[in-house]
């Protein structure tokens, strides 16, 4: 097979037809789910003004630093392909004045985002998300049913074990002490840190549980935790959502190193992993972002969100996402059948069923193979009588239909 001296840029990657169905499959079930809790959908555009990121995702993050494909337009501004989907929504609420809207308001988002990182598996420099925001409530409930929506929308998709892991970073002001103490158990282990811990202590000591550097790991096996100082009211607040997960069924562990790469998480922080994936285990994840609305110039507003990756979904999907299969396949015994066949495939593709037809020219035993093939859970066979034939895939057992009763047939 001839093959094109054209490839995709390194780090990005074209949708083929089998990823497509269990891309769409993701994003209908994330949006039934998250539309059925009152959530309604929102897009922004692919870049913004660099200074929104900046801003927001914070200067001293490996995203701001390192990551962003920034770039100058025709005007001289700076424009950056965005690399997360908060702060755009945080931006598009205080623009067109959703903050005189009932509160909060809840909104879901799908659409593809942009990191300069190295390329692996289930990540790449163009990547997708669903991702959901809750803004305005500084209730607990409203981060137990964020994470609680996440944990459906696994459970829906069947991704096997995953691992639900919980924390807090307690309130912007709150977390001050708690720095300052983590910057001096950092300076007196310096020598044992790595060259980028040791360089960022002031900037984000928190990055440093984050490490692999197998030293830097061996520090941070004693450091400080943040969980262990909660205090009055973020610790109330750690508090009612565990008790809320806990009264929902929603298994979780503590996870008293877990931190985000954004600098706009405040207290609840939460990450949704895999295990079976490796190293980069996360599939989903987000946390409260209390400060973020006003950090972007607009009044004090709590929030919180969470955002998946949908390649990393499906990878941890694996083959068990890999087909949708068809309602049935209309398979013809001879020529003189096929245009009833397409008659009969277009009648219940307009009932909202999905039906093919062979458009090769097989013959029944290829047609049947062919239909196996695409995951048909039925085949309907035309006989050369006129007489209609059901085969159900799974069982392998077929009897006659008439023609009017295929419908609840296939029902059934």
């Amino acid at each position: 097979m001839a093959k094109s001296s054209y490839q995709a840029p390194r780090g990005t990657f074209d949708v083929l037809p089998a990823d497509k169905r269990v891309r769409r499959r993701v994003e209908r079930v994330a949006a039934t789910i998250l539309s059925r809790a009152g959530y309604e959908p929102i897009a922004t555009p692919v870049f913004e003004d660099t200074d929104l990121f900046e801003r927001g995702v914070g200067r001293s993050t490996d995203i701001v630093r390192k990551e962003m494909f920034t770039f100058e337009d025709k005007g001289g501004r700076s424009i950056t392909l965005r690399p997360e989907g908060t702060a755009p929504i945080c931006r598009a609420y205080l623009e067109h004045g959703m903050h005189k809207l009932a509160q909060p308001v809840k909104l879901y988002y799908r659409g593809p985002f942009f990191r300069h990182e190295r390329p692996q598996a289930g990540r790449f420099r163009q990547f997708h998300q669903v991702g959901l925001e809750t803004i305005g409530s500084d209730s607990p409930l409203a981060d137990a049913e964020a994470i609680m929506l996440l944990s459906d929308l696994f459970t829906e998709l069947a991704v096997p074990g995953v691992e639900l892991r919980l924390g807090s970073l307690g309130s912007h002001e709150s977390r001050s002490a708690y720095l300052e103490e983590l910057k001096a158990y950092l300076r007196a282990n310096e020598d044992e840190l790595s060259k980028e811990v040791r360089e960022r202590i002031d900037l984000n000591p928190l990055r440093a549980f984050d490490a692999d550097d197998e030293g830097t790991r061996a520090v941070m096996a004693d450091a400080p935790t943040l969980v262990e100082r909660l205090e009055g009211e973020d610790a109330k607040h750690f508090a009612e959502v565990r008790a809320l997960l806990e009264a929902a069924g929603t298994p979780y562990e503590v996870d008293p190193n877990l931190v985000r790469g954004l600098d706009y998480y405040t207290r609840t922080i939460f990450s949704f992993v895999c295990p079976a994936l490796g190293a980069q285990s996360e599939i989903g994840g987000g946390g409260r972002y209390d400060g973020l609305i006003e950090q972007l110039g607009g009044p004090p507003t709590p929030a919180v969100g969470w955002a998946a990756g949908i390649e990393r979904i499906m990878l941890a999907m694996g083959e068990e996402g890999g087909s949708t299969g068809r309602d049935a396949f209309l398979a013809a015994a001879d020529d003189d059948q096929r245009q009833r066949a397409l008659t009969l495939a277009i009648e219940l593709r307009h009932a909202g069923l999905s039906a093919e037809v062979d458009l090769a020219g097989r013959g029944l035993k290829g047609q049947l193979k062919h239909a196996d093939r695409i995951g048909a859970r039925h085949v309907l066979i035309l006989e050369a009588d006129g007489s209609l034939q059901m085969r159900d895939m799974d069982s392998g057992e077929q009897h006659q239909v008439a023609p009017g009763a295929v419908l609840d047939e296939l029902a059934r």
